[in-house]
C-alpha cells in the first residue's frame, strides 16, 4: 500500500468544525506524537483555522519554535519565528527535500497552515524519505555512502542569492563564526564582505525512534546540472561554480554525475503525494521521516511555517 499523510477531520475526531475543535483535537499532545510518528504526516482539515488562532495551535503542536537559522531558501519572517513556506518563483518546481538537512542540526517537525490558496496549482508534496532511498539505483546509493561536501558563497548585502546576513539573521560575524564552529564547518570571509561556508554532512541518516534509515542530503537542489530556471542558466554559464550561491560534490571532493542527481530529484517527485491546500489546512509533517516540495502555481498562494526542535 502507498503512504500518505493522515488526514484528521471534524468528523474523524468528533470535533465541532472551528477553531475550538482543532484545539480539542491536538489537545493531547502525546496522542498526537504517537500519530505523527506512525503515519509521519498529518493534514488537518475543515476546522476553518484563521491566522488569528495560528499561534494557539503552534504552541500545541511544536514544543518550541526554531529560527530559520542556515536556511537557503527565501522566505520572510512574519510572526514569531513564523516564516514565509518559500519565495521561490511561482512558476518552478521545488524538488524534495528535508529542512536543513545540510546543516548540523535540523528541526525534527515541521508545520504548514495554509492561509491562501493558490487558484491553480501550489501544492505542497511529501514523500517517505525511506522509500525515497529505496527507490535509488543500487550504485547511486553506494556513491553516495562517503556523504556530500556543501559550498555556499553568501554576498555581504549585494549580489546573487542570500546574504550572510539574512541567512544567520544576524549582521554579527563573532555570532556567526561561534555557529559555524559548533556546526563543525570551515569557511572564509571574502574580501568583498561575503562568506564562504564548506561543509560535509552524510547522505542519508537514522530516525532516532523509528530507526528507519532514510535519504537526507539535498545535493540534487545544490548541484549545477538543477539549475533549470533562467537566473540560475545564466548563473551556471557565468560563474565558475566554486563561486556559486552554492553547490556540491562527493565528500572528497570528486564531482557528482548530472544523471545521479537527476535520478534523485525525478524519483522523489515521482513518490510524492501531493498536499492539495485548502485554506485554513495545516500540514504537520516529521522533518526526518517525510521530505517536502513544492508544485508550481499561478495567482497570489500563502503559505506559513514554523519549526520545531
Amino acid at each position: 500500500m502507498s503512504w500518505a499523510p493522515l488526514v484528521i477531520t471534524p468528523d474523524s475526531v468528533e470535533q465541532q468544525a472551528t477553531e475550538a475543535g482543532l484545539l480539542a483535537a491536538v489537545a493531547e499532545t502525546d496522542v498526537i506524537d504517537k500519530l505523527i510518528l506512525e503515519h509521519k504526516a498529518l493534514v488537518c482539515r475543515g476546522f476553518g483555522l484563521g491566522a488569528d488562532r495560528l499561534d494557539e495551535v503552534i504552541d500545541r503542536l511544536l514544543s518550541t519554535r526554531l529560527a530559520y537559522v542556515h536556511g537557503n531558501s527565501p522566505r520572510t519572517k512574519v510572526g514569531s519565528n513564523l516564516y514565509t513556506s518559500t519565495e521561490y518563483p511561482a512558476e518552478f518546481t521545488i524538488s524534495m527535500h528535508n529542512e536543513l538537512s545540510y546543516s548540523h542540526a535540523w528541526p525534527a517537525r515541521l508545520l504548514f497552515y495554509c492561509q491562501q490558496a493558490a487558484p491553480a496549482g501550489g501544492a505542497t508534496p511529501v514523500v517517505d524519505a525511506a522509500a525515497w532511498l529505496a527507490s535509488l539505483d543500487p550504485e547511486v546509493r553506494d556513491a553516495y555512502r562517503g556523504g556530500v561536501r556543501y559550498m555556499q558563497n553568501m554576498h555581504g548585502g549585494r549580489g546573487f542569492g542570500k546574504s550572510w546576513q539574512d541567512t544567520f539573521e544576524t549582521g554579527d560575524r563573532t555570532t556567526v563564526e561561534a555557529f559555524l564552529t559548533d556546526a563543525g564547518a570551515s569557511w572564509e570571509w571574502k574580501a568583498d564582505g561575503g562568506l564562504r561556508v564548506i561543509q560535509v554532512r552524510p547522505s542519508t541518516t537514522t530516525h532516532p525512534v523509528t530507526g528507519d534509515e532514510v535519504w537526507f542530503n539535498q545535493s540534487d537542489q545544490w548541484h549545477p546540472a538543477a539549475l533549470d530556471d533562467e537566473v540560475g542558466i545564466a548563473l551556471r554559464d557565468a560563474l565558475p561554480e566554486d563561486e556559486l550561491p552554492q553547490s556540491v560534490t562527493f565528500a572528497d571532493g570528486a564531482p557528482i554525475p548530472a544523471e545521479y542527481v537527476t535520478q534523485v530529484r525525478d524519483r522523489g517527485l515521482a513518490l510524492a503525494v501531493d498536499v492539495d491546500w485548502q485554506e485554513g489546512d495545516l500540514l504537520v509533517i516529521d522533518n526526518v521521516l517525510v521530505a517536502h516540495g513544492r508544485r508550481p502555481f499561478t495567482g497570489p498562494r500563502r503559505v506559513l511555517v514554523a519549526m520545531s526542535a
